[in-house]
């Protein structure tokens, strides 16, 4: 039977809290969503179609995939540009 999203987060808090017990350096709160969004960030920062993930996400806008789970840095953006120069040359 598939767990309700309520059931992932007592078990995730269960875990947290045995964890925290036993460990000096405390974790923080984990819940479903968290583990969503990180699974999101790093689909988009390793170079997935928007859309796609998009479509994965269930989100109805793009505008929500691409405003909060994409990142627009320096580096990458370098990375980008040196792709698009191989591809043309």
């Amino acid at each position: 039977m598939p767990m309700v999203a309520l059931h992932w987060e007592k078990y995730f808090q269960h875990i947290v809290e045995k964890y925290n017990k036993i460990y000096k350096v405390q974790m923080p709160k984990i819940t479903p969503h968290v583990c969503r969004h990180t699974y999101c960030s790093h689909c988009a920062s390793s170079g997935m179609n928007p859309k796609h993930l998009q479509y994965l996400m269930g989100h109805s806008d793009i505008s929500v995939t691409l405003n909060t789970y994409t990142y627009v840095d320096f580096d990458n953006v370098k990375k980008e540009v040196k792709s698009l120069e191989k591809a043309v040359l």
